[in-house]
């Protein structure tokens, strides 16, 4: 857990809480080691922001709240399988669910050399083993394999994830796109072979405002 000379900040101690029980809510029994390591992986974030701008969110107990908890609320719906986060900024939300399951091969994806610098520290500092960093273009990323689950979060509208991550799911595989309000006109605006698979209103503890799951497949 971040911790000064003094020992652990009040603010930190206040997000610890936050963490613990938004987890709860969402039905998550996190052991300590987890709860501090994923506190470290917003302190360190908090670090690099004062090089790089990582996140406008400064406030430790809002950090949790619209980075770990917006993250972890989509676990329910994530089918098995390896995942690859697109357009994966400052690890969100691949870094918090391979937190969470430390067995699950996640691969984090970003065409920045500075955010991939940033995310080059962080699986260090986690001994985060599963996880795969990719600086690239989502157009130009080609794997040895094809992914059975791509999430992207706040990254770009649905035909338009659709359209770049096509050749980077596997059969019978879905996109997972992390969207605020409904995305009515994005839904409607979806094109074959991809199809609507489901639509979740997700709440996210301490959240004040909307979010929602789409899934889409492509049908064989």
């Amino acid at each position: 857990m971040p911790k000064d000379e003094a020992g652990l900040t009040q603010e930190w101690g206040r997000a610890s809480l936050t963490l613990e029980a938004g987890a709860r809510d969402l039905g998550l029994d996190l052991s300590k080691d987890t709860v501090e390591r994923l506190l470290s992986y917003l302190d360190t974030m908090r670090r690099w922001n004062r090089i790089f701008n990582l996140t406008a969110i400064r406030d430790p107990e809002e950090m949790v709240t619209r980075h770990i908890l917006d993250s972890l609320a989509v676990l329910p719906h994530l089918p098995p399988g390896p995942i690859l986060d697109v357009g994966s900024g400052a690890g969100l939300p691949g870094v918090p669910l391979a937190l969470i399951d430390p067995t699950r091969e996640i691969t984090l994806l970003d065409r920045s050399h500075k955010r991939m610098d940033f995310l080059t520290e962080v699986t260090a500092r986690l001994s985060l083993s599963r996880v795969t960093l990719i600086c690239a273009r989502v157009e130009d990323h080609k794997p040895e394999s094809p992914y059975p689950v791509v999430i992207a979060r706040a990254f770009a509208s649905l035909q338009d994830i659709a359209q770049a991550s096509a050749h980077l799911l596997a059969a019978n595989g879905v996109i997972v796109a992390m969207k605020g309000t409904l995305p009515t006109e994005e839904l409607a605006a979806v094109e074959a072979p991809f199809k609507v698979r489901a639509v979740h209103a997700l709440k996210v503890p301490g959240l004040i405002g909307q979010r929602h799951l789409v899934i889409l497949e492509r049908p064989l």
